[in-house]
């Protein structure tokens, strides 16, 4: 059995566009209770009143997790989600290594993500306890990462300021945090119960490709070869009835067994 049941409660991340957004429904249409943050608090109340009856959101900030608190009894199911990419403006250096030469771009980068990680981590700021001391009932905890974080695949002809080495190594950084985490609780009997999820998107329309707000798909122009976030979330759930640790997505150009094939 998973958490995705009628009257469980979801808290996720990045909810207001996107991977979280998607989520979001599919989880809703399940019967499940939702807490949905965003630093994007415009584009939260813009979905929210298209679906008044179901969103209940805040964004992050010092309080969150004492609103979590207040308004849920208990928190099965976590999905850190939230994300940020930057790009090297300038630097001393040119060509392949010009981005190595910036170092404000690795800092906002690299040291961006893992405070992202580190002050959304599941036992911190915004997982009530019960998620860790209710040993009964099953509960889950989603970590987006990114296929760059583990194969790193710089496209062909790349520009310098699009290889995203900081990127990459901040993604590769969070898959290691996330395969840690996993071990650490499945070896405890407190929290074996709870199980961890690498959710590994493919090529995806989401804000960080301009695809921002809460618009439905059916008005957003993608580029041929990236999913909808909306394929990415129904993969998500396919894993998580699954049990899988690595949830790793297709996109309409690359494959599964591509996929695969670069990860071995």
């Amino acid at each position: 059995m998973t958490v995705l049941q009628p009257q469980t409660t979801a808290l996720i991340t990045g909810a207001a566009s996107g991977v979280g957004l998607a989520t979001a429904k599919i989880y809703r249409n399940r019967g499940m209770h939702l807490a949905l943050l965003d630093i994007d608090a415009a584009s939260l109340e813009r979905q929210n009143k298209r679906s008044p009856k179901w969103i209940l959101r805040s964004k992050p900030r010092p309080t969150s997790s004492m609103w979590i608190r207040s308004t849920f009894c208990a928190m099965d199911l976590v999905m850190l989600n939230a994300g940020k990419e930057y790009k090297p403006q300038s630097s001393a250096l040119e060509g392949r290594v010009m981005p190595w030469g910036y170092v404000e771009y690795w800092k906002k980068a690299y040291i961006r993500h893992q405070c992202l990680w580190w002050t959304e981590r599941p036992q911190g700021n915004h997982a009530p306890p019960a998620i860790i001391y209710n040993p009964q009932i099953p509960k889950s905890i989603v970590v987006t990462g990114s296929k760059q974080g583990i194969i790193s695949p710089p496209p062909p002809n790349t520009p310098p300021w699009r290889r995203k080495s900081g990127y990459n190594a901040s993604k590769a950084a969070i898959k290691s945090l996330t395969e840690h985490l996993a071990h650490d609780l499945r070896s405890d009997s407190t929290t074996a119960r709870i199980s961890m999820h690498l959710l590994v998107p493919g090529w995806t329309w989401t804000g960080l490709m301009g695809n921002v707000g809460p618009k439905a798909e059916s008005e957003v122009k993608k580029t041929a070869g990236a999913w909808y976030p909306s394929q990415v979330a129904e993969e998500l759930v396919k894993g998580l009835e699954k049990g899988s640790f690595y949830i790793i997505c297709p996109d309409d150009e690359t494959n599964t067994a591509m996929n695969q094939a670069r990860v071995q």
